[in-house]
């Protein structure tokens, strides 16, 4: 029984990765990943982190055959249709960046990340993402073949946004893992942008961010990316002493999106603030899992996540934070807080907090409900619609989230993202 699990198991990853080019790990990760699969298969609703998200199923119903053909677009096509002022423009087009022409400052450099230097491959790749813990970590080391290589040395106020956009006829799988390294005393702002559209694909991505010490990151991730797309979105990211990562996701449209974020504070005096915005409607199926990981003294996180959830959709918050025996003056916070639309709409959320050390602070809490009656009949009571009432409350829930951004270009965009949802 077990040998006909398997053997079902690898021809099922064989079909969905049947369009892979050379991958670019090690035969060692390659190895390490294909055993992993092989015992444990693509995550069901079996599995404790995926009981409300179940990948395998979905992936068997979907993608049960890959008969898509990638599309291409050139750069001309790129730039004009996806852009932001104000802003280092990248472009990733299913999966695969296109890298001709940049017009970048010193200091910040990309390539694809199977032309990436050997020894940053060898310092970073895998080692925040290791293949034994998750079958889509497994999944990613072992077929994929796309990414981008991100290194910043000095530090830049305007935001390098980076523009994932896919399109194919037919539908596809891709895996795609990316490696960003962020240098001593450097500040980036960084935006990924996923934009929509009408084809369908699943993308497996995976991220890698190495922040280095006294470095400043802001990263925003926007998931727009149209009613049947199905994403991963797995982001490992490693602090070193006095750094400082911001991470905040928002997410507007996707059949499914399942995002991973798990933080190791690594070192004296580093920070990590995490923010969180999702509005579902329909079948929508959005997963957000944290993870931050204290593992030494005198840190501090902080974590905000917000969702609107409508129609038949379902949503699911689980935050994890960890603070170890020697992570002593820690200071974490998180909360989750939910606005049900719909009598038909679920929200499952699970803060979880597990505290080795003796002398921190840590609190941790969730709210779900519906639109506060009595502020909607205060505004009813002052001459204010109730549409317009309505929308007033949830364009206040949302900016709490929204507000905190650092860039007024990036945070326009996402407040007109914001804006077409609600009337959607």
């Amino acid at each position: 029984m077990v040998t006909d699990k398997l053997t079902a198991t690898h021809q099922f990853i064989e079909e969905l990765t049947k369009h892979s080019g050379k991958a670019f790990m090690s035969a060692t990760d390659i190895g390490q990943a294909l055993r992993y699969l092989e015992e444990n298969g693509i995550p069901n609703n079996k599995h404790e982190d995926y009981k409300y998200c179940n990948i395998e199923a979905i992936l068997r119903k979907e993608f049960k055959t890959i008969t898509g053909k990638e599309n291409d677009l050139s750069i001309p096509d790129l730039k004009q249709n996806y852009v932001i002022i104000s802003a280092y423009n990248i472009y990733v087009f299913n999966g695969k960046l296109h890298s001709d022409p940049f017009d970048f400052p010193e200091g910040v450099s990309i390539s694809p990340i199977n032309n990436a230097s050997t020894e940053y491959l060898h310092n970073h790749l895998t080692k925040y993402a290791p293949s034994n813990g998750d079958a889509l970590i497994a999944l990613n080391t072992a077929y994929a073949d796309r990414g981008m290589f991100l290194h910043v040395t000095k530090s830049f106020n305007k935001p390098i946004v980076i523009h994932h956009i896919n399109s194919s006829e037919g539908n596809l799988f891709f895996n795609v893992r990316n490696l960003f390294v962020i240098e001593k005393n450097a500040e980036a702002q960084l935006v990924e942008f996923h934009h929509a559209s009408n084809n369908k694909y699943f993308t497996n991505n995976l991220t890698e961010i190495s922040v280095a010490e006294n470095a400043h990151v802001n990263h925003t991730i926007i998931q727009d990316a149209g009613a049947v797309s199905y994403s991963i979105n797995t982001t490992k990211v490693h602090q070193q002493k006095q750094s400082n990562y911001t991470n905040s996701c928002f997410t507007f449209s996707g059949a499914l999106v399942r995002n991973n974020l798990s933080i190791a504070v690594d070192a004296e005096f580093a920070e990590a603030h995490l923010f969180g915005l999702f509005i579902t409607k329909s079948n929508q199926l959005v997963d957000n899992h944290t993870l931050v990981d204290h593992l030494k003294p005198n840190c501090q996180s902080n974590e905000l996540y917000k969702g609107i959830v409508g129609g038949k959709s379902t949503a699911v918050f689980n935050g994890q934070i960890f603070v170890e025996k020697d992570a002593q003056k820690t200071n974490a916070y998180q909360s989750s807080k939910n606005i049900l639309l719909s009598d038909d709409a679920t929200v499952n959320a699970k803060p979880e907090l597990e505290i080795y050390a003796n002398d921190v602070k840590c609190s941790h809490g969730t709210s779900t409900g519906k639109v506060d009656e009595n502020a909607l009949f205060y505004l009813k009571a002052r001459g204010i619609g109730e549409e317009s009432a309505h929308k007033l409350l949830l364009q206040a829930f949302a900016h709490e989230v929204i507000d905190q951004l650092k860039s007024d270009t990036i945070k326009e965009k996402v407040s007109e993202l914001f804006e077409q949802s609600l009337q959607d």
